[in-house]
Parts: structure tokens; sequence; C-alpha cells
């Protein structure tokens, strides 16, 4: 197993190289970067993509071809805008600029965003509360329902329990996120019916002088519509897992012999389909986590007015704040990678019968 985890480790170094040439490569033909978008906020512009749709009547009215380069920079010296490119180090070469991110970014160095003024790392950390709490407690409230409710369903199979419960679990996955999140704040936010939870943050005003109780209460209160309209989708696909899993397990030879020997259904069930069963749902857990923490946040987190990693990555994105955008891909990237390595570990801890360097070999 040493081997095995040594050989993904080091398969992790040209995977993600590979993610960030990819990404570096495509963000080098996307109009309006940082230089422009820096212009655009000097002028007072409202968004630097007005400029490239109807601005074909100025071509050629530059002075200068450096000004040329960038749309809505007419005006400007272009001294002043070599200094912007050299401060955003846009003086560089892409591929000097790219082995130079690259090689700050294995030593964990990603600077600073470009308009914030703040470090990468300090506005992930200042980001990560509100992330981690959708995508820890939406998890586990995923597995804490689904699971019992994918066994009940599995010894139920074919009964009307069966029937009704399946129509509940789809038709909740089809309900987008967003929209059930917007009917949460109409009926429980004060939209239209009852205010009994709050319409937007994290915690209160006044959560400092709460006592410890208070603030846990606070914390729930609060946490109690968003971490609802991201786990709803999450629903069906764990409990049908878990379903046809049991399914599976029930028909095989071993249960039938369990039953012949006399066990009780609940002995045979949880002493011996239990721990077979399981094995996919269970190992999955790092994989599940990672997804619901890193996706299909941004608008879960705009409709209940919360700053996590979703909506930075959003503004990042629009602003071409490169650093932030291939610093938390970096970070994502290798915490995904990380993750699947735990995956088979789980699988292993499980089922100690599989050894996936025999499977390899």
């Amino acid at each position: 197993m040493g081997a095995y985890i040594l050989r993904r480790l080091l398969l992790i170094i040209p995977t993600l190289l590979g993610i960030m040439l990819i990404n570096f490569a495509l963000v080098q033909f996307v109009p309006g970067g940082p230089v422009e978008q820096a212009i655009a906020r000097i002028q007072g512009g409202g968004d630097v993509f007005e400029g490239f749709a109807g601005s074909g009547n100025d071509a050629g009215t530059t002075d200068t071809t450096a000004n040329e380069n960038y749309v809505g920079a007419r005006g400007l010296p272009p001294e002043f805008i070599a200094e912007l490119e050299k401060e955003f180090g846009f003086d560089k070469p892409p591929v000097e600029r790219f082995l130079s991110m690259m090689w700050n970014y294995m030593r964990f160095d990603f600077g600073e965003s470009y308009f914030r003024s703040i470090g990468v790392i300090d506005l992930i950390k200042e980001k990560l509360p509100v992330s981690i709490t959708l995508g820890l407690w939406s998890t586990l409230i995923a597995y804490i329902v689904s699971i019992p409710l994918g066994i009940a369903k599995a010894v139920r199979d074919g009964t009307s329990f069966d029937t009704w419960t399946s129509g509940a679990i789809i038709a909740a996955y089809a309900i987008p996120g967003f929209l059930f999140a917007i009917l949460l704040l109409v009926l429980f936010a004060g939209g239209s019916y009852w205010q009994i939870f709050p319409l937007r943050g994290l915690t209160s005003d006044n959560f400092d002088q709460l006592s410890p109780l208070g603030k846990v209460a606070d914390y729930f209160w609060h946490i109690t519509l968003p971490v609802l309209a991201s786990t709803i989708s999450a629903f069906a696909t764990l409990t049908l897992l878990t379903k046809n899993s049991f399914l599976d397990e029930i028909k095989k030879h071993y249960v039938m012999t369990a039953r012949a020997k006399g066990l009780s259904e609940r002995k045979v069930l949880y002493g011996h389909v239990f721990r077979n069963a399981m094995l996919i749902v269970i190992a999955g857990f790092p994989a599940v986590f990672i997804g619901v923490f890193f996706g299909g946040s941004l608008i879960i987190e705009t409709i209940f007015s919360l700053d996590g990693l979703g909506r930075l990555g959003f503004e990042a994105a629009v602003a071409r704040d490169y650093p932030i955008v291939f610093g938390t891909l970096f970070i994502f990237g290798l915490i995904g990678l990380v993750v699947g390595i735990l995956s088979d570990l789980m699988y292993v801890f499980v089922d100690p019968r599989i050894d996936f360097e025999k499977r390899e070999g």
C-alpha cells in the first residue's frame, strides 16, 4: 500500500501542472485582463467589457501602439500603461510568467490580490468559515438522513413506502437549489409569511456579546436555511446509492446462509450486510464533502448574503484578479487530488481485503 500511495502522490505533480497550464493558456485569449480592468476603474468605467462592443468607430484614433492594446485606454500616457503592465507582471513573456507563478506556488507563496490589497491566503482564510459551514453540515445531514432512509427503502423494496419516498426524493432532486433557497426565504425569512430565521449573514451583529450557548444557538439559527438549500439535491443520489448497494448485498449467498442459520433479520442486516453495503457510501465521504464544499455554493451564498469561497471565485474571475483565480485553482486542485487518495484509503480502512497494489499488478 505504501508504494501505491507514493505513486499517487508523485502523480499529483504532473496532474496539477497540467491543470494550471491549461487554465493559464486559456486565460491568455480572454479579453479584459487586469490592466484593462485597472484602466476602466481609473476612468470611472462601470464595466470593462462594455468597451468591446461598439468600439469600432474609434479604431485607429490612438496615438501610440501601447494604447491600441487596451480598449478604453485612449488619452492615457503610454508610460502610465507601461507602469501598469509592469505592476501586474505583464511586461514579461507568458512562459516566464507561468514558470515564475508555479515556482511561487510550489513554495506556497500565492501573492496578493490585484485589487483588494490583501494576500490570497488571508483572503481564503477570511471566506473559509462560510464554505466550511455549508459543506460540512450539508454533507453530514445528507449522510445522517440518506443512509437510514436508503436502508429502509431496501428492506421495504417494492412497497408503498418505497414508492412514495422515491417520488419525494426525486422531486427534491429536480428542484434547483437556488429555487428552493428562494422558497425558504419567502416562507421562513420574512418574505411573505413567517419571520422565523434571519435573512442574511452567518451570525448576528451582537454575536460577540452573547453567552457561549447563545453563540451556538445564534450560529445554528443563521445556517439553517442555507444548509437546507444546499443539501436538498444531495439526498436523492445518496439515498438511492445506499438502497441499491443494500439490495445487491441482500441477494448474495452469504445472506441466505446467515438467515438459514436462524439469525434475526436485524443481525443479518446490520451484522453482515451493513459493512459490505456501506463500503462505497462511506468510502466516498471525502469526495462528497469536497464536492459540496466547493461546488454549487455561489448562488446559495448570494441569496443568503454569505461571503464565502463561491462568491470570492466568481468576483475574482469577473475582475480578472489572477492571483486569486490561479491561487484558489492551485489550492483546490491540490486538495481534490489529495482527497482522491484519501478516498482510496477509506476503502482500505472500511474493507482491509482491498489491495490496490495487487489490482494494479
